[in-house]
């Protein structure tokens, strides 16, 4: 083996550990974040009543996205600011997997992701509705939100609070 091969396999070693090393840190960044799921549903009722404002960020009144974005950033976890942004975002969970705090989405508009809650626990979830503001519902509620579900994410490492 000649010294050029030599040197070319061993900066093709170094280049693939960078890679290996970056996209590692990259990929958890999101998940790094730890949230207890009891102090995160806490949070989140302590809004229920809170009328719905479109586009609305703070306890004046919240839209879908603005809810859950500020519940997580209370506990110091940032989210996107759109429902289709945090769809994209975190990692896919099956309905039959869902644990306190995972996000859960639905289509509204007919026009894929358009609104978005987190889960509670016993089958229901707590969002911003626009016509009662923040409010808990059943997700498999055979009215509305059972045909409407899309899916859901785990967006930070929630703790699953044991109530023994």
């Amino acid at each position: 083996m000649n010294l050029k091969s030599m040197s070319q396999k061993v900066m093709a070693v170094i280049l693939l550990s960078i890679l290996l090393v970056t996209t590692s840190f990259a990929a958890n960044t999101e998940a790094s974040s730890s949230v207890n799921s009891t102090e995160l549903v806490a949070t989140a009722k302590d809004l229920i009543g809170i009328k719905y404002r479109g586009g609305g960020t703070t306890k004046a009144g919240f839209d879908c996205s603005g809810f859950v974005s500020y519940v997580y950033n209370d506990l110091g976890v940032s989210l996107p600011r759109t429902s289709s942004g945090m769809h994209a975002s975190g990692s896919k969970v099956d309905k039959s997997d869902l644990v306190s705090g995972d996000l859960v989405f639905f289509n509204t508009s007919g026009k894929g992701v358009s609104h978005v809650g987190i889960f509670i626990g016993d089958g229901k979830f707590i969002h911003s509705s626009s016509s009662k503001g923040v409010k808990i519902d059943k997700l498999s509620d055979p009215y509305y939100w059972g045909d409407r579900y899309v899916g859901a994410k785990r967006i930070a490492d929630v703790t699953v609070a044991l109530n023994k």
